[in-house]
């Protein structure tokens, strides 16, 4: 079996994004310019800027876009964060919505155009 270990987000803003995430994730990792890694429980998400992965493996991020992910976050109060996360400033793209499924979420975009969903179960 497989154990999902994390993601690595290739950007050309790795402090843009670091304060984005370290904002909305609510903590706090040393910055860098090249490389972060942002711990998330058994999980991480990283942060590698394009040119530094192009010199280490060149060709690798050829015809790599970005905003190209949906993130997802399991959260206690999603209306909570939606309060908390607009507050911040950021780009909300779907206010706190029930869905069908059993799933209420909030959906927001990074600086870099990826979605994030922070999203929690509810009883139908």
């Amino acid at each position: 079996m497989h154990h999902f270990s994390g993601i690595c987000i290739i950007t050309d803003n790795v402090p843009r994004l670091r304060d984005f995430y370290c904002a909305v994730l609510q903590t706090d990792v040393p910055t860098d310019e090249l490389f972060v890694s942002i711990p998330l429980g058994a999980t991480a998400l990283s942060l590698f800027r394009r040119d530094g992965i192009g010199q280490i493996w060149p060709g690798l991020s050829f015809g790599g876009g970005s905003g190209g992910y949906t993130i997802e976050f399991e959260v206690a109060d999603v209306d909570a964060e939606h309060a908390r996360l607009s507050a911040l400033g950021a780009d909300i793209l779907k206010p706190p919505t029930t869905q069908p499924w059993g799933r209420r979420s909030v959906w927001l975009r990074d600086p870099d155009g990826n979605i994030i969903n922070f999203s929690a179960p509810v009883a139908l």
